[in-house]
């Protein structure tokens, strides 16, 4: 089934590209590269915050009004549909970020947008949500090297540590069940193609129904694409 996406309003597109437009990205290419970022950002500002907008024009389609969202991992790409959600929704955002720096880098930003990244572990968030974004968090290769390489296909057969990918297999299984249990149902789930049998396992062990969206939409930093799950 296709969505139709209307367009968003003129105040929202004009919030976002504010904020693109003042981030500091000096300090965001250390943050994003260990060599390299400001060519990396020359490259990726631009279609970051177009194709943000096109996704932020999708997610509109699928959520109601004055939900509340919790995001697992919300950086730079995040920032479009988190503006869209609050801007013309008037919907309640929780989003958190591990990387400190880049949480307290975003929220000068966004403050004027009354946008704030707790920098803080997701599974701290309390109460529910009828939508939760996960995306690039379940296979991300600096958190869960092993497990990301098998996920991608990269995986060398004749050096890869069984051990450690067992025990990244067990932190994501837990990361992915404090998270989604934060789920009220029926829900929304947004999360990478690569990180959907994670969602369905769980779905699956709690014996809940869930649907995959037919479609994916591409991103421009990690480049995984994005798909929607309906949960319950």
């Amino acid at each position: 089934m296709t969505h139709s996406s209307p367009p968003l309003h003129k105040s929202t597109r004009q919030a976002i590209s504010q904020i693109f437009k003042n981030l500091d990205y000096a300090t965001l290419a250390s943050i994003y590269c260990d060599e390299g970022g400001e060519e990396f950002w020359n490259a990726h500002r631009g279609p970051s915050e177009r194709l943000g907008k096109k996704l932020a024009r999708q997610v509109k389609t699928r959520l109601s009004p004055q939900g509340k969202s919790l995001y697992v991992g919300a950086g730079v790409a995040e920032i479009p549909v988190l503006i869209m959600e609050m801007v013309e929704l008037n919907r309640h955002i929780e989003a958190y970020n591990l990387r400190t720096e880049e949480a307290e880098l975003l929220n000068q930003t966004c403050k004027e947008h009354d946008l704030y990244i707790h920098p803080a572990d997701a599974q701290e968030a309390t109460g529910t949500f009828d939508h939760i974004w996960i995306v690039s968090v379940l296979n991300d290769p600096e958190r869960f090297p092993e497990l990301s390489a098998l996920s991608y296909g990269r995986a060398n057969p004749a050096a890869f540590d069984v051990t450690q990918f067992q025990q990244e297999r067990e932190t994501v299984f837990t990361l992915t069940d404090h998270c989604l249990k934060k789920l009220s149902l029926p829900g929304q789930v947004t999360t990478s193609v690569e990180e959907i049998p994670w969602i369905s396992a769980w779905c699956e062990y709690q014996n809940l129904s869930y649907s995959i969206g037919d479609e994916d939409y591409p991103t421009a930093i990690v480049k995984d694409p994005i798909c929607f799950i309906h949960v319950g």
